[in-house]
């Protein structure tokens, strides 16, 4: 058993630095351990104590009889380190470090969080600044969060992952009085050593852990994390990750738009869509979407049917559903006969959706009988059952009826509690029938079970990469590359840029427009600035007679917005009958994502955008590119929308596969590289780049 599945699981227990008064936080853990049944052997440290709750106190580590698997520490900053290193020199597998004032607190606290790792050597560390877990399966509370003060947990199939502590207790005290099942709560906070990856890869082989749930701050290994999750999902296990963090600005580039289309966050959208992760939108879809997935039942379609016995409450459950983009048809021929069948007199309207049984709802035959009838019907792939104030007259009797309808079908079934009744929630969360107090949230429960299903079709097991042919990059320049140096870049690659010409006075302008033919466009080279039409430096539809006047206006429009006299200016062919597109390179600590959307000076505007991670050294493929392009609003632009000419998609996909080779070979020394716009020009004419940013590094030492 390696030391992970001993911290989850041990045998025997110290609590250094424990403490006789169960009220004080140091007095919590022996308490939690006596009171949950810990089976194991648990010896409190304290010099100053013989006894706790029973239990004979150490003086120190070193008398202890033996190592034991797990130490807790609740010790302050100053002195943990010097009780783990005790620890690791006895042999404890874990440690599990309660006391803040680590790297959370600056420069100091981080010295002291190099320090105790030092101390732990090779012996693995929960936390530092960590409430501690929870092991529901066994009864196995290695925690002093205040939630343990409550009597009795539902042991269940949900594993739960925190960066906080204190949401830990939250969704610990949320899913006893909702009596929804967990199996192991941890909380990584500081993850000095163990982070959310490790626990994640110990969940994936856990029997009794079905569905994962993480509260996420941030990831400090991005490649465990994907690696992590690509076992869950070969695993048939998934995983919903509530993401702090929405609001943040992101890093905006100073060069481009792809930074600010970007950003920090959307890149935790782009890998966790291609992880297949279930990204909670609300903090109550951490639970509750995970009761759903729980139950293991593939929603294989969106036609949902809603049984109810309070019409309002129907009508807020479809109106959620038809916004989240379900379907509630009404009963086919079949279904509807079947539904009068079971009625005993006039009062039940079977045959329209929602299926509306107001006076008979406290008869729990006719209410089974329906729920079957309705999870064996080829008319739909869901049941909703609506308890109303009726049923609080007879929540057993209600509760029983729906449970007894799940044998014979594996249909999701789901429950959606109108009245404030916490009892009979819990009731129904207890007998396996995912339940819920907010219509939007039966809609966020039915939308991940879809996607659950779907993505056990679609998501890779295995990172899947084009096969590109290495480029000669040896004499590439470092830094901001000028428009000109940067398509160069690109159509090594296989982007062909539009035809153009490097001039430095208004005469060589007009002899490349004449060359050029019909109209031009005029612009700014420069390695420095590259918002060019931000300082007057570029000009459209220019032609051989106004291309002269036209450069010397442009020279000093930049010269009076920036104080440089330009120098150097590009004359290109204008390009007309395409469709204008964005591809964007951005790099932050999760790695580098791939852009494509709509382009040209709207590009932020719109925001009409797909991201894709690129893991090490790969490149995407080609149906990766057209499943992008697929993804974009303005796809139909692309396919012939109203008697367009369609454009050169499968050029336009092989595009961003060269693109995405690039990064994948350039890897670090790629800062960051943008074509806006990417002029996709109709079928068998090609894409040209029209205008580009690259900026890159010096060639590392790993790269010779």
């Amino acid at each position: 058993m390696n030391a992970i599945s001993r911290l989850i699981s041990p045998r025997s227990v110290a609590i250094i630095g424990a403490s006789a008064d169960a009220a004080k936080t140091s007095g919590r853990p022996v308490a939690y351990l006596k009171k949950h049944g810990f089976q194991g052997r648990i010896y409190p440290v304290n010099p100053r104590s013989e006894t706790i709750d029973g239990l004979r106190c150490y003086p120190d580590v070193a008398s202890l009889p033996e190592a034991p698997d797990v130490g807790i520490v609740l010790l302050g900053a100053e002195r943990a380190h010097a009780a783990v290193r005790e620890l690791a020199r006895l042999g404890t597998r874990a440690a599990i470090v309660l006391a803040s004032g680590y790297a959370e607190t600056g420069e100091e606290g981080a010295r002291r969080q190099a320090e105790l790792i030092e101390a732990a050597g090779s012996m693995r560390l929960l936390g530092p600044n960590t409430i501690g877990l929870v092991n529901l399966t066994e009864g196995i509370m290695l925690s002093a969060s205040g939630a343990l003060e409550t009597s009795s947990f539902t042991a269940g199939g949900i594993g739960v992952v925190s960066q906080s502590g204190g949401i830990l207790g939250s969704l610990l005290s949320r899913a006893a009085s909702r009596g929804i099942g967990l199996s192991k709560l941890v909380s990584t906070s500081n993850e000095a050593d163990l982070d959310v990856a490790d626990f994640v890869d110990y969940l994936v082989d856990d029997d009794a852990t079905s569905v994962i749930a993480l509260y996420m701050e941030g990831l400090r290994h991005p490649e465990r994390f994907r690696l992590a999750a690509m076992r869950a999902a070969a695993a048939g296990k998934p995983i919903v990750v509530f993401k702090i963090g929405r609001s943040e600005s992101g890093a905006r580039s100073a060069v481009s738009h792809t930074g600010a289309l970007a950003g920090a966050d959307r890149m935790y959208d782009a890998l966790f869509q291609q992880l297949g992760v279930n990204r909670a939108e609300k903090f109550s879809d951490l639970l509750d979407i995970p009761a759903a997935l729980a139950v293991r039942r593939p929603l294989s379609g969106k036609r949902v049917a809603i049984l109810t016995s309070t019409g309002g409450a129907g009508t807020l459950v479809t109106d959620s559903l038809g916004m989240g983009g379900f379907d509630t048809p009404a009963p086919d021929q079949a279904t509807a006969t079947a539904l009068r069948a079971l009625q005993t007199g006039d009062h039940a309207v079977l045959d329209r959706n929602p299926i509306d049984v107001t006076l008979a709802g406290l008869q729990p035959d006719l209410l089974r009988g329906a729920i079957r009838t309705l999870l064996a019907s080829a008319g739909y792939d869901a049941v909703v059952v609506i308890v109303g104030s009726s049923g609080l007259a007879m929540p057993d009797l209600m509760a029983g009826a729906i449970r007894d309808a799940l044998p014979g079908s594996d249909k999701p079934l789901v429950a959606f509690v109108s009245p404030h009744a916490p009892e009979v929630t819990a009731l129904l969360n207890r007998q396996g029938v995912p339940a819920f107090v907010d219509p939007e949230s039966v809609t966020a429960a039915l939308g991940a079970m879809w996607r659950h299903t779907r993505n056990r079709r679609d998501v890779p097991q295995q990172v899947n990469s084009a096969a590109l042919e290495q480029v000669a990059l040896d004499d590439l320049p470092v830094g901001s590359l000028n428009e000109a140096q940067a398509k160069t870049l690109f159509s090594r690659f296989g982007i062909t840029p539009v035809r153009e010409r490097i001039v430095s006075d208004a005469s060589e302008a007009k002899a490349a427009a004449q060359e050029f033919g019909g109209k031009v466009v005029l612009k700014l080279l420069s390695n420095e600035i590259t918002h060019k039409s931000e300082v007057g430096g570029v000009a459209v539809g220019l032609s051989v007679e106004t291309i002269e006047a036209r450069l010397e206006r442009m020279r000093d429009d930049v010269h009076t917005a920036t104080g440089t006299v330009p120098n150097a200016f590009l004359v290109q062919e204008m390009v007309t009958g395409g469709v204008e597109l964005i591809f964007g390179l951005h790099r932050d600590s999760l790695g580098t994502a791939m852009l494509l959307g709509m382009g040209g000076v709207t590009a932020e505007l719109f925001k009409d955008t797909t991201m894709r991670l690129l893991p090490d050294g790969t490149a995407l493929t080609q149906d990766d590119a057209l499943q992008m392009l697929h993804e974009l609003k303005t796809w139909p632009l692309l396919d012939g929308y109203r008697g367009r000419v369609r454009a050169d998609v499968d050029a336009l996909a092989e595009a961003i596969v060269a693109f995405s080779g690039m990064a994948a070979q350039l890897g670090d020394r790629i800062v960051e590289a943008e074509i806006n716009p990417v002029f996709v020009l109709p079928v068998g004419q090609g894409v040209k780049a029209a205008d580009g940013v690259a900026v890159l590094a010096e060639r590392n030492s790993r790269e010779g």
